[in-house]
């Protein structure tokens, strides 16, 4: 029996990648996930079995980076 794809998590919310990148998920497209800094950026795919949901201490980092950003007048 074939294993289901994993669910879509909502929109928003923080996941990590095969390669550690912390982004948020923007939604999905042909099979794919997008995710983006939550810094802000250019976003990326991931296929959904190689993403997982962010550690609160890598959500803590991400918010944290996010709000220095915006303290900075970067763009998001």
């Amino acid at each position: 029996m074939l294993d289901e794809p994993p669910q879509p998590p909502p929109i928003g919310t923080l996941l990590v990648d095969a390669y550690e990148r912390v982004g948020e998920f923007r939604g999905e497209w042909a099979g794919l996930w997008s995710l983006r800094p939550a810094t802000g950026g250019r976003e990326w795919t991931v296929r959904p079995e190689e993403a997982r949901s962010a550690t609160p201490g890598e959500r803590l980092r991400a918010l944290t980076a996010r709000a220095n950003a915006r303290s900075r007048g970067e763009y998001l």
